[in-house]
């Protein structure tokens, strides 16, 4: 085969895909394609130096990396503002009319997938870049590169950025759930799940066996000279990317509100879950106009779809045991589909939940998924009762371990340190970043160490030795090192991270701050009474705290005893706008959020991790999220970081 046949053939071969992944519509049988596509791959194979750059053999994957390394978007990539009504879309239309008076807009489906950025440079794809924060995503071009609806290369040579969704079609969700269930593997909750976790594939060739789709639905930096949004994304169409089913010109509510309805009467015939509807104004002067407030453009919005409902029925009770040894009840119902998920369990939070709601084993439920949100049954419908319906009653011991469980009423909990249900999550909770942070020591690796017999408990870490390690799958010399300087390391920790890390339930950051500077390491043996003197801390929590430190002294005095934790000493704080003040930070800042936690709770302030009417400041960065529409709402004070140390608060003076 000479080199320019070998071309051809690659032409070819391309026009073939394209037929069969973009336009749906085949035009060679799979038999040819194969025997084309071996051709063309043994013709590789011989001239190495003369492969094409966008040859179809490039896409079966192979590359396969230690870790994802980050990368910066050349434009931001902004979240949406979700609207959930006809009124809801008319005070968006509203303020849009009144900022840059009437226009046109573009709408579109909006796929539940990944976001992801593609960047074009001289007709080829250099880089693919996950959405991550907006300004700062994790690079998998070569995961991406494997997708057969993004093109390799485009005729377009100026550098320009190509945003959109990576999706995973219902039909080959299914496939792929039935083959992880053949081979013994976790299902994928949903087909967004499960696009997001082929892109996060250390291993490209598994990323390639995944059937990914990529709908483009916008541009972030680029030179086109389009007056209009929808006459770039027609340019883009044009280039060779999937062109989504629909897509509609509106003018008005109407219109709108037409084009809404429609899609939501497609939703079962379009191949792709979509959540809702995409309203964008479509002139990019007007766009330009708007602007963006701290984390959403002004000029697009996301019209959600109502949330799905179906009746099905309860089969059985099962029971999860949590980190902190929370029993939580879960309904297996008769499996049912709901936008491309197969949904065959549903949450019930606690037994207090069944009591409420009167549920029996047997009864037909309807059952609720919107968006994001975990499956769960709304109502019981006890007329359809026809007496074989069976009683839910309180468990009275682990189902794991069958060790006695204490029951609180809303919780029932474990209180066995050693059960085998709590130790993985246990650990890892231990281990990650927030608490002990214990570089190298993921949840992939706390289960091999589990399984294999290394550890059992959290104390175990610290027995570890090389040669307990040497020789199991992934431990190298370098990384046994690290892993085990890395537990070293977190001698000497400060009692209140080491509580913190310990997952009492209801315990979190700055209530172990709050205990560990008032009792030092005698928090074995406080009283309720004690703890609920203190500021912040409830019946509830005093508890559990109590609770855990009954049930586990020995454990939790074997950790101070061979931690050694240290007991920070309680400073004044001197007068300063933030001095008892309840504060809440939120989005990305100059420095982590960690280094600005400890410097206000160094002025006195108490560092909340969720907003509230109690709440008194609310210091914010970029990408803010759903705690700044809180705090806005409540009428809380919001300050971005600088304007904090504006009014006389500058982290390099702490």
């Amino acid at each position: 085969m000479t080199q320019k046949l070998y071309i051809q053939k690659i032409e070819t071969l391309k026009k073939w895909a394209y037929a069969y992944y973009v336009e749906d519509n085949p035009i060679a049988t799979d038999d040819e394609y194969d025997r084309l596509y071996h051709e063309v791959l043994d013709y590789e194979s011989k001239n190495p130096t003369k492969v094409a750059e966008d040859s179809p053999t490039k896409r079966v994957g192979g590359i396969v990396r230690d870790e994802f390394s980050k990368a910066t978007h050349k434009k931001r990539m902004w979240s949406m503002e979700d609207v959930f009504t006809q009124d809801e879309v008319q005070e968006w239309l509203d303020r849009v009319v009144k900022n840059v008076g009437e226009t046109k807009y573009f709408c579109e489906p909006k796929f539940d997938g990944a976001s992801m950025n593609l960047l074009y440079e001289n007709g080829s794809l250099v880089r693919a870049i996950t959405r991550g924060d907006g300004i700062v995503g994790e690079e998998v071009t070569d995961n991406v590169k494997t997708i057969r609806s993004v093109p390799l290369t485009i005729e377009y040579r100026g550098q320009i950025e190509i945003r959109g969704e990576v999706v995973i079609r219902k039909d080959d969700f299914e496939i792929i759930n039935k083959e992880r269930e053949e081979e013994g593997e976790n299902l994928f909750a949903n087909p967004r799940n499960a696009a997001a976790g082929s892109l996060r594939q250390l291993d490209s060739t598994i990323t390639a066996k995944r059937r990914l789709v990529f709908y483009p639905w916008g541009l972030g930096e680029n030179s086109l000279e389009h007056q209009t949004l929808s006459e770039k994304m027609e340019f883009i169409y044009q280039e060779g990317f999937l062109r989504p089913p629909y897509t509609k010109a509106c003018n008005s509510i109407d219109d709108i509100e037409e084009f809404y309805q429609f899609l939501i009467s497609k939703r079962d015939e379009i191949p792709v879950v979509m959540d809702g509807m995409v309203i964008k104004v479509d002139d990019i002067e007007r766009q330009e106009q708007l602007g963006y407030t701290v984390k959403v453009p002004k000029w697009m919005c996301a019209y959600k779809f109502p949330a799905l409902e179906k009746v099905t029925k309860v089969n059985d009770i099962t029971i999860q045991v949590g980190r902190t040894g929370v029993l939580t009840p879960v309904a297996e119902v008769e499996p049912v589909d709901l936008e491309g998920a197969v949904i065959s369990r549903a949450t019930l939070h606690n037994f207090d939940e069944i009591e409420r709601k009167g549920l029996k084993i047997g009864d037909s439920v309807i059952l609720i998924r919107s968006g994001d949100v975990i499956p769960k049954i709304t109502k019981v419908l006890t007329d359809r009762r026809d007496g074989s319906e069976v009683e839910i009653v309180r468990p009275t011991k682990c189902p794991t371990c069958h060790s006695e469980v204490l029951d609180e009423g809303t919780l029932i909990k474990c209180q066995n340190m050693d059960c085998p249900s709590r130790v993985v999550n246990s650990i890892i909770h231990f281990a990650k970043k927030g608490s002990m942070h214990i570089d190298g020591l993921g949840s992939r690796i706390v289960e091999i160490l589990v399984k294999e017999g290394k550890i059992s408990d959290i104390l175990d870490l610290y027995h570890l030795k090389f040669e307990d390690l040497e020789g199991l799958e992934g431990f190298k010399e370098k990384r046994i090192n690290r892993l085990l300087d890395a537990i070293e390391a977190t001698k000497g920790t400060t009692l209140a991270k080491l509580l913190s890390a310990m997952g009492i339930e209801h315990i979190g950051a700055v209530a172990s701050k709050s205990i560990a500077l008032e009792f030092g390491l005698g928090v074995v043996d406080v009283t309720e009474e004690q703890l609920e003197a203190i500021d912040g801390i409830g019946v509830e929590m005093a508890r559990s705290f109590v609770e855990f430190m009954q049930v586990n002294r020995e454990f939790v005095l074997k950790l101070f005893d061979k931690i050694k934790p240290t007991v920070e000493d309680r400073v004044e704080a001197v007068e300063n706008p933030f001095k008892a003040k309840t504060i809440v930070l939120t989005g990305t800042m100059s420095v982590s959020r960690g280094v600005v936690k400890e410097m206000l709770e160094k002025l006195g302030a108490k560092v909340s991790g969720s907003v509230s009417k109690k709440t008194d400041y609310l210091i914010y960065g970029t990408d803010a999220g759903s705690k700044y529409d809180k705090a806005v709402k409540l009428g809380v004070t919001t300050l971005t970081e600088d304007e904090m140390r504006e009014i006389g608060v500058d982290i390099n003076s702490i």
